[in-house]
């Protein structure tokens, strides 16, 4: 079996530039501090944040998982776009090759944003996604995303 491709879309009341700093321009720092129950830290382990940057994301304790591998694939800040690939961790990459996320955030009639994301699973040979594994992954990253976009909510001046 081939990749299998999930695509959403997201509102927010959030503005384009600031949601779009927060989960990309300074997400390693952010994403601990508004959900320090999920992530512990990540590291910068290759690179300068650009593309080719790999860095670790390491879950706090407790979690399901102890760590990620990603690379940063593309990032265009100003046309708001972003691509990075997990390319290791624990113990469920032993069945995925990569899986490749791309996010754009374009901004809405109303003032806030659209965020269209896709993650692109890419098994290894001999593995067959199963696509309901695949959609229970995209609802843990709504939940991630809806937590972000309540503390931002609940903190407008948080990293301005």
């Amino acid at each position: 079996m081939g990749a299998v491709t999930f695509e959403r879309r997201i509102t927010t009341t959030i503005p384009p530039a600031k949601i779009f700093k927060v989960l990309v321009l300074e997400a390693d720092n952010a994403v601990p501090t508004i959900l320090p129950q999920l992530i512990e830290s990540v590291e910068i382990l290759e690179g300068d944040g650009g593309p080719g940057t790999i860095k670790k994301t390491n879950f706090a304790e407790g979690s399901e998982f102890k760590y990620i591998r990603t690379i940063v694939e593309a990032m265009d800040k100003d046309n708001m776009t972003h691509c990075y690939s997990v390319i290791g961790g624990d113990q469920w990459l032993d069945v995925l090759e990569k899986i490749t996320y791309e996010t754009k955030v374009e901004a809405s009639p109303d003032g806030g944003s659209i965020i269209k994301t896709s993650s692109k699973y890419f098994p290894k040979e001999n593995y067959e996604i199963i696509e309901d594994q695949v959609q229970a992954g995209a609802e843990k990253a709504l939940v991630f995303f809806k937590a972000v976009e309540a503390y931002l909510l609940a903190n407008p001046d948080a990293f301005n």
